[in-house]
């Protein structure tokens, strides 16, 4: 790496580096010998306090020097364009602090330093709730609570937890939404040597924003989950809906609006404001112990210009010592609403021109698809007590005419294209 031309990347390391030192000292009296600190809230003992952390330092390249790759849709920039090698795309640093005040009553804080929209690295509280645990199998929770979506839901932001380096975004990404400013409550059944936990949910997510200067905001919030174990396997089904809004609106949209009736009913068809959302996921994983495999499918619908995002995936690796080799295909489809303009040859010669640039307008947002599937194969190598190192290459199709999930595209970006990543990652918690 050209160190002149990535400052930044030096700092990110350097600091994370700091920290680790500090933390870890802090952390040797703490029960901190647990693979995953996700879990801290629920194991830790009566009457003590916890202090948890864990981190990843990481660096992807990019084949495609005309967009950049990014693990989420909230972070401005990553590998490709922006930078050859990019640190801020999986680099991160968290920190988790449990207390459990009585046998029923505890409380969880975590804090999360990683790349922001605004290309800061100012920590964000990820969880801060109270739980009371009414009996063995049946709680409460109130504050910020994770998003129990998908199977790695309670541990999405511990890379170690995660035998990649990185979730299969085709996935993860389609709802990069991860926690709920509410309420939950869960109920544990047992049936022989099967486990069931039943949640149900209800809040708000904080406001998010995007690079662009947009935001989204979900309201009325209410989900049900269930996530199942028996032996080596777990499935988990979700069910999610709220009301989801965009902002600022989308100026074509007001323009349309300017055409009375007609574009009005146009515009409230398509725009991202108070639309009810539905999200639905199911996955299911079978870990022995000498092998693994997983698999996870979920679909968004906003009822908007969006229109029904699909994702899915399946994922296997077989442990030899300590190295863990795996193969990963995954993808996404996108089925677009489909296209209703205004009728410009009904209009009077001065507005149809309007309406026919509206109409182009319509057809270019809704053509926007982010469709594309990628193979990935990589190994994860625990070389030390907490503590990984992951290598993984990953292979993207994109769909035709569609730049997937890439963002910051140039003059120069060909849609429809192939784009090789190559990532490496260490992780570790304390």
């Amino acid at each position: 790496m050209n160190r002149t031309r990535h400052p930044r990347v030096r700092i990110i390391v350097a600091a994370m580096a700091i920290s680790w030192c500090a933390l870890g000292n802090a952390a040797q009296d703490a029960a901190a010998g647990s693979s995953s600190v996700a879990h801290v809230a629920t194991d830790a003992s009566p009457s003590t306090f916890a202090f948890n952390g864990f981190g990843t330092l990481g660096v992807v390249h990019s084949s495609e020097q005309n967009a950049d790759f990014t693990s989420t849709t909230f972070k401005p920039n990553g590998a490709g364009h922006t930078h050859a090698w990019s640190a801020a795309v999986d680099s991160s640093l968290g920190a988790q602090l449990t207390a459990n005040f009585t046998p029923r009553l505890s409380a969880v804080l975590q804090l999360i330093a990683k790349q922001n929209y605004d290309d800061s690295y100012r920590p964000v509280v990820e969880w801060a709730n109270i739980k009371y645990q009414f009996t063995p199998d049946a709680s409460v929770r109130v504050g910020r609570i994770e998003l129990p979506l998908f199977l790695l839901a309670d541990s999405r932001q511990v890379g170690y937890v995660s035998p990649w380096v990185r979730p299969p975004s085709e996935v993860y990404n389609v709802v990069p939404i991860t926690n709920n400013d509410g309420i939950d409550a869960s109920y544990r059944m047992h049936v022989g040597d099967l486990t069931d936990t039943v949640s149900a949910a209800y809040g708000r997510s904080y406001r998010v924003h995007f690079p662009a200067g947009s935001s989204i905001e979900v309201r009325d919030l209410r989900g049900l989950i269930s996530k199942t174990e028996y032996g080596a396997a777990l499935f988990n089904l979700s069910y999610v809906a709220g009301h989801i809004s965009l902002q600022p609106v989308i100026a074509l949209f007001d323009a349309f609006r300017e055409f009375g009736p007609p574009g009005q009913a146009i515009a409230n068809r398509y725009e991202l404001i108070g639309k009810l959302t539905t999200i639905v996921s199911a996955g299911a994983s079978y870990d022995p112990g000498k092998w693994f495999a997983t698999a996870e499918w979920t679909e968004f619908d906003s009822h908007s210009f969006l229109g029904v995002n699909t994702g899915w995936y399946v994922s296997g690796g077989y442990r030899i010592v300590q190295f863990t080799p795996y193969l990963t295909y995954s993808a996404l489809t996108v089925a677009s609403m489909s296209a209703a303009g205004l009728d410009a040859a009904a209009l009077p010669p001065s507005l149809s021109g309007s309406a026919r640039a509206l109409n182009a307008g319509l057809d270019a947002i809704l053509r926007e698809r982010a469709v594309q599937r990628t193979l990935s194969a990589g190994t994860r190598w625990d070389f030390a007590k907490n503590v990984d190192l992951k290598l993984q290459f990953d292979h993207t199709r994109l769909g035709p005419s569609s730049p997937g999930t890439l963002i910051n595209l140039q003059p120069g970006f060909r849609p429809g294209g192939t784009v090789n990543l190559f990532s490496a990652a260490v992780d570790f918690v304390f």
